[in-house]
């Protein structure tokens, strides 16, 4: 019967939670449908009481006065959320029209946040009215500070530990690294400690990890880095490939090759060349890598957090300018590399810039002039890119690319794509594509044009926190210029 009478118990104590439990959920459930309610009551007083655009007399009022900057952002919340939902708007106010909005919210905008209207109309094509404010707020906060371990010379956890016994207060950035350190404040210079000096880790911004871990070259193999100064992207590919095989390392800019060479000897890479010419006379120069990394020469609207003159500076015409070079150089990147070596014929290319115009566009046009396809990134994180924008379609296969912006992942503005060359061989014409590229309908390939260095100085906008393409063109070692690698030179030093 005492048995009898506890299993009773503990049947009633069972029936008595699973309806308390029914109960909390129906409560829960009825608080979720009330916050509807109320944020959907919320909006329609908004709408309701919402302000309509201001009169060309306020307008002409508020030109004449200093900006006040309380009033324009009130102003940009409140289109910002009446363009949400447009359509329920219209109904509260049928005289309105959306193009008056976002024209009233650019001008706002800028305003408030110093851009040119050319950079501002091109962020309001690229992300809805809401994104772009996120956007462009979050670019007002600099980027979290971070190292990369060089693991030629310690392991991370020996360095988070020496740091920390300096009073440097830091975290691993995330899972996506293994050798990344987020830094949160320190008592001494991180740029002058004696691990930095020792060559223990290099200052890099996290998005330059990301072309790095997207080529993943192996050790032996023979790479380029197209771009390569100031030495971030090189010395991480010479610890992925444990100082084995062999790295170009180019930059166009002499001055800018000596803290190439400086970084290379700190860190203690011994398996690269470095050297100094026109990445666009690649192969010409040499050629037959296994894999490529061009981190191109870009407007820089990505990093707008590190240069806020790009603001009031850039415009259509520095984006345009950027893509001419970027297509000849991405040209000379897959040139440059051999689709017949086992493990290799890969090519990655990344900017410092969210602009379609020299990202997607820039890719799709080096997809339909050369033998080569979009591969998976590796990288699991980050927004796909564009296979629309605007009135322009772009190959399916773009969504293979990776784009990554400040207001989402926290990171500098940053766009990866990784192609895989399927053939030496040039496609049969492409209309257009080849046709610009100067390939002739046989496959014959017909140098295009280089940019002269007096166009590309005028337009120097094309460095994105890189120096702009200007220099001797001549090689820093001059045994390197003009010849191919031999064979015997794999793993040389």
């Amino acid at each position: 019967e005492e048995e009898g009478g506890e299993e009773s118990g503990e049947d009633d104590a069972d029936v008595g939670g699973a309806a308390f439990e029914r109960k909390a959920r129906q409560t829960m459930a009825k608080m979720a449908a009330d916050s509807t309610l109320n944020q959907d009551e919320l909006r329609k007083q908004f709408l309701a009481n919402a302000s309509l655009l201001p009169t060309a007399e306020q307008l002409k009022k508020e030109a004449a006065l200093p900006p006040d900057i309380p009033t324009l952002k009130q102003r940009v919340q409140d289109v910002v959320e009446m363009l949400k939902d447009f359509s329920a708007a219209k109904k509260q106010h049928p005289e309105s029209s959306r193009h008056a909005y976002v024209e009233q919210l650019a001008s706002d905008l800028s305003a408030c946040y110093g851009y040119n209207s050319e950079l501002m109309q091109l962020l309001l094509q690229l992300f809805s009215p809401a994104e772009a404010l996120q956007f462009i707020e979050a670019s007002e906060k600099p980027r979290p500070m971070t190292l990369r371990t060089n693991t030629l010379k310690t392991r991370r956890r020996d360095l988070a530990q020496a740091l920390i016994a300096r009073n440097v207060n830091l975290d691993p950035i995330a899972k996506w690294s293994k050798e990344g350190l987020q830094v949160y404040e320190s008592a001494v210079p991180v740029g002058a400690t004696p691990e930095y000096l020792a060559g223990h880790y290099m200052i890099q911004s996290a998005s330059s990890f990301l072309p790095v871990l997207a080529l993943a070259p192996q050790a032996g193999q023979r790479v380029l880095d197209m771009a390569a100064a100031p030495g971030g992207k090189t010395s991480h590919l010479a610890a992925l490939m444990a100082n084995q095989g062999t790295i170009v390392a180019n930059d166009f800019n002499k001055a800018r090759v000596k803290a190439l060479q400086g970084n290379l000897a700190r860190l203690g890479v011994k398996n690269a060349v470095v050297i100094n010419v026109d990445g666009r006379e690649f192969p010409k120069t040499m050629g037959g890598f296994d894999r490529v990394l061009l981190d191109a020469p870009c407007s820089g609207l990505g990093v707008i957090s590190k240069d806020a003159s790009i603001k009031a500076e850039k415009g259509f015409q520095d984006v345009q300018r950027c893509q001419q070079l970027q297509k000849e150089l991405l040209l000379a990147a897959i040139d440059s590399c051999n689709a017949n070596t086992p493990g290799g014929g890969y090519i990655v290319y990344s900017t410092c810039s969210i602009s379609a115009e020299e990202n997607e566009t820039v890719v799709d046009y080096a997809l339909k002039a050369r033998s080569v396809k979009l591969v998976d990134t590796g990288l699991d994180f980050g927004v796909e890119g564009f296979t629309r924008y605007r009135s322009k379609r772009f190959h399916a296969s773009l969504k293979f690319t990776r784009r990554f912006y400040p207001h989402t992942h926290n990171m500098d503005g940053f766009f990866v794509a990784k192609l895989k060359k399927t053939s030496n061989a040039l496609p049969a014409s492409n209309g257009n594509a080849n046709e610009q590229d100067g390939s002739a309908a046989g496959g014959k390939r017909i140098k295009p044009p280089l940019l002269s260095h007096a166009a590309m100085r005028k337009g120097s906008s094309c460095n994105g926190g890189k120096a702009s393409f200007k220099g001797t063109g001549k090689s820093v070692h001059k045994k390197v210029v003009g010849s191919r690698f031999p064979a015997s030179s794999k793993g040389r030093r």
